[in-house]
């Protein structure tokens, strides 16, 4: 099983992209292993030649090694366009460890997600847009595969885990950035959502609106929920008083866990089948993503998905 990346890791590191790889290829040769080594993971940067066609990009060296014709992928040829969706809102930031940056947080475990599918799709030679949503629409980047565009993206991913990112009380308008960006995405596209969902629950009718918009426009979408499972949905405190402080609001309440506990975890359940059904209504792939779970779903999921449109 491929574990999340240590907290310390990035910040010895100071680079994503080599942990992105380090992810992939770990998680590539534990498929090979594993039931699941039927999925394509032999990564081509050729294609084969078609007789008829100009004979201008073919790679001759190769012919000479393989005694194949290949003819070399260009940007336009890729085989897929992906659009990849982090929600920064302050929600994003929990639960962090103060005076780190938040390494806990479920933004942080998004943007490693997000690194990793980036990586695995330059391997595939498919296109990877980025689009990071908050209170208003902070980046939105198209779908390229050049190198120049991976280097970008890995530079913009490495600024959202910077600790001066962190900002409290950012509200969510995930639902009303998603109908923009269904507006945007010209081409045909699969977009991949990383968002806890939290603006969704007082309204759940707005996000599956904007979700339905990007399914209207053609677009194929998985939604990772993102969570802490032992706080977020198991409600697992000790029991004494505790000040809960809304992230996004600043709104603050005190009280004791074990008094609430059975009623928040029941309606934390039933949120999440609710979740469930609409996606299922929507034909949206929903994947519960726990922080602390690794990495393997996320990938694993993003290939079945990928799978399915080939």
């Amino acid at each position: 099983m491929i574990k999340k990346i240590d907290p310390e890791v990035p910040g010895r590191f100071g680079n994503l992209e080599l942990l992105a790889r380090q992810v992939v290829e770990g998680f590539i040769t534990g498929m090979h292993k594993s039931p699941f080594h039927g999925f394509s993971v032999e990564f081509a940067e050729h294609r084969i030649y078609n007789p008829g066609e100009s004979t201008r990009h073919i790679d001759w060296k190769l012919y000479g090694r393989t005694d194949k014709l290949f003819v070399k992928r260009f940007e336009e040829e890729t085989n897929l366009r992906c659009q990849i969706v982090i929600d920064n809102s302050s929600s994003m930031h929990f639960p962090g460890r103060e005076g780190q940056g938040g390494e806990d947080s479920k933004l942080v475990f998004a943007v490693q997600c997000a690194a990793a599918l980036s990586y695995l799709l330059r391997k595939q030679r498919d296109a990877v847009g980025l689009s990071v949503v908050s209170d208003q629409m902070e980046l939105h980047t198209p779908a390229r595969s050049s190198s120049v565009h991976h280097k970008m993206l890995f530079s913009q991913l490495d600024r959202l885990c910077h600790k001066d990112n962190k900002q409290l009380n950012k509200t969510t308008r995930t639902a009303e950035l998603l109908h923009l960006l269904a507006d945007k995405i010209h081409k045909r596209s699969l977009v991949v959502i990383f968002s806890d969902m939290m603006d969704n629950e007082a309204a759940p009718g707005s996000m599956f609106s904007a979700l339905q918009h990007l399914k209207h426009n053609k677009h194929d979408v998985i939604l990772f929920h993102v969570y802490e499972k032992q706080k977020e949905l198991l409600f697992e405190y000790k029991n004494r008083p505790y000040q809960f402080v809304d992230m996004e609001t600043g709104q603050s309440v005190k009280l004791n866990p074990a008094g609430l506990k059975t009623h928040y975890v029941k309606s934390m359940e039933d949120y999440f089948h609710r979740l469930r059904l609409k996606c299922m209504q929507y034909k949206i792939d929903f994947v519960p993503s726990d922080i602390h779970e690794g990495f393997e779903q996320v990938l694993l999921s993003f290939l079945v998905k990928r799978s399915r449109l080939f």
